[in-house]
């Protein structure tokens, strides 16, 4: 086992990995940039090495100065956590030379899978449903046409790297292809470094189920289910929850399994996510593998018990599995909302600021992932969420339940935040009933209020 992990990340999921860190024994080093100068989770880590200005850039992407702080501080190893660098194959590479082991996956499977049209072509291989698209790379208008009308609109242009909504348009017509398709070009390009984009045929209103998946340097490889990550907003997660409503279990078990044997195929390590899109008929489309630890790991935890955290490290380190498939059981049911520093009224607008009162909900069934206290000034430089409001009970109704006693319970003054958002998603018939898909929140929510 290590003695010492840095941890190249900041926010929740660095306060994350520090705990865990601990409970393992381990020596941790925190990494900060000047707006996280003050974050109370520094005082945490034995030792705390600032790494360069507020932008991102300029600290959490910046390879050479993380590689530097990591041999400073005498580290083992470097958990990236989630964003920033965790996908970044080049990183792990370098780690790697630099004999620093990167807890994640080995860099050939990140870069087989980061690339969207490459990992297409993977799951194709390993007899995985993907949705209808382009053979290859699209490069310009005329090409962009033709696949569209062989396809049938609507259509989605992606980015070929990268995730998060970034890089990606509907098209309807020929207009807002041509439109789209230089927009999608421009938006990767800026975002990832990379324009190439593919086509894919738009699958409208469909369901958004993850697979969580984990794996050791030997060989085995086993799935902890399924988690619904429906309920979003310009393609990025709001609500996420398992056992996912309303899914037959024999198509549960085919996702499941799926998601398995691709990541076989991938020669796959430590912790990872396969999505699939799930149509109105059940029928389920392969999408991209998340190389890396998920914001919504934890709504896993609750239903199986495994830490992923831990199972990441001891991975790292060269341990097996100490479970197998048959051993993961799926009890209860989990729900998570993020709780984002944005003004949902406002278009989600960003809120960045000071927390002038924090209180925080709890009692039975509640756990609060966050970095965040009262006095905490919210930075403008980095993805707004402060928090990951959970609850675990026995059925889904209990944890909806469960969910609006903690939101009603959390008090956030200061900032614009998405709590009451969320009470009214779970007070909506549709989403008590399990019949809410990707663009929900877009339909029902934001016209309403628009």
């Amino acid at each position: 086992m290590f003695q010492r992990i840095l941890v190249a990340n900041r926010g929740e999921i660095a306060l994350r990995v520090i705990r865990a860190c601990r409970d393992l024994g381990i020596e941790v080093v925190a990494v900060f940039s000047e707006a996280d100068r003050d974050a109370p989770y520094l005082k945490l880590a034995d030792q705390a090495i600032c790494i360069g200005p507020a932008a991102g850039v300029e600290s959490y992407l910046k390879i050479a100065r993380i590689i530097s702080a990591a041999e400073v501080a005498n580290v083992q190893a470097i958990h990236p956590g989630y964003g920033f660098l965790s996908e970044n194959a080049h990183f792990a590479e370098v780690c790697r030379a630099c004999r620093i082991e990167f807890i994640g996956p080995p860099e050939e499977a990140m870069r087989r899978l980061g690339n969207k049209n490459e990992a297409r072509k993977l799951a194709k291989k390993a007899n995985v449903p993907v949705v209808p698209g382009s053979e290859g790379l699209i490069t310009d208008e005329n090409q962009a046409i033709r696949v569209a009308h062989e396809m049938g609109y609507p259509v989605l242009i992606k980015a070929a790297a990268g995730g998060g909504g970034r890089g990606m348009r509907v098209a309807r017509n020929d207009i807002s292809l041509k439109s789209g398709l230089h927009a999608a070009q421009q938006e990767a390009e800026s975002a990832f470094k990379d324009g190439s984009v593919y086509i894919e045929k738009y699958i409208e209103q469909p369901r958004h189920i993850e697979i969580q998946l984990l794996g050791d340097r030997h060989g085995n490889m086993i799935h902890l289910f399924e988690r619904d990550c429906s309920l979003q907003r310009r393609h990025q997660k709001l609500v996420e929850e398992s056992a996912a409503p309303n899914l037959p279990e024999e198509v549960r078990s085919k996702i499941c399994e799926s998601a398995v044997r691709l990541a076989k195929e991938a020669g796959y390590y430590n912790a990872g996510t396969c999505e699939f899109l799930l149509d109105r008929d059940n029928n389920f489309y392969f999408i991209e593998v998340n190389a890396r630890i998920q914001v919504e790991h934890p709504v896993t935890e609750l239903v199986t018990g495994v830490d992923l955290i831990k199972q990441q490290i001891r991975i790292a380190a060269g341990e097996k599995l100490p479970f197998k498939q048959k051993d993961v059981q799926h009890r209860g049911h989990a729900i998570e909302c993020r709780i984002n520093a944005e003004d949902p009224a406002n278009n989600f607008r960003a809120t960045p600021g000071v927390i002038t009162r924090w209180q925080p909900p709890g009692g039975p069934g509640v756990r609060l992932d966050t970095h965040a206290c009262q006095g905490y000034r919210v930075p403008p430089n980095y993805d707004s969420m402060v928090a990951k409001l959970l609850v675990y009970q026995p059925t889904r109704l209990d944890a909806i339940a469960c969910m609006r006693r903690a939101l009603n319970e959390f008090v956030v003054e200061g900032i614009k935040t998405t709590i009451p958002i969320h009470r009214e998603i779970m007070n909506h018939t549709a989403f008590i009933e399990g019949h809410v898909d990707t663009t929900f929140i877009e339909r029902t929510w934001m016209q309403q209020k628009a």
